[in-house]
């Protein structure tokens, strides 16, 4: 298979990684767009057979700079889910969900929705975040107890009546 044609067959788990990370369609394709260009521009760096996880690399560096150049910026406020009333019904545990991977950290956000939305390796996490692999499980381990503990507040155990 070609270089061009592992990069397009890579291209809907990109934008699925990618829009899942910034939690923004927008802002997501420019991203997968600009690591496309960085893929295609750097195509003599490519050293390896998994072309998938270069290219996760490269995304999620793009978004790290994207982050620290928002930081400078004066913060926006934007409005929460939480702003207006919750109605009932099967969305709102996503709702939940969403709401608990907002709050993570960008490398363990990064980290998990690698493993559970892409399916890749702790070793290949471990090599996309440029981190020795213990880092990369302690984060792993640290979204998951983070989102346990934000749903299980959520949603407090319901007690036995007798």
């Amino acid at each position: 298979m070609k270089f061009t044609q592992m990069i397009e067959a890579a291209i809907p788990a990109l934008r699925r990684y990618a829009r899942a990370l910034t939690r923004n369609g927008d802002i997501a394709d420019d991203i997968v767009q600009d690591t496309l260009v960085r893929a295609l521009r750097s195509q003599h760096l490519f050293e390896g057979a998994d072309v998938r996880a270069w290219l996760y690399t490269i995304l999620t560096n793009l978004n790290r700079n994207r982050l620290r150049s928002l930081a400078r910026r004066p913060p926006l406020s934007a409005i929460q889910d939480n702003d207006v009333s919750d109605f009932a019904g099967p969305e709102l545990g996503s709702r939940d969900i969403e709401r608990a991977i907002a709050r993570l950290g960008e490398d363990q956000r990064s980290a998990l929705l690698l493993v559970v939305l892409e399916g890749l390796t702790y070793r290949e996490v471990a090599a996309v975040q440029g981190v020795p692999l213990g880092t990369a499980m302690s984060r792993l381990s640290r979204a998951r107890a983070q989102i346990k503990t934000y749903l299980d507040a959520e949603h407090p155990a319901l007690r036995c009546v007798k």
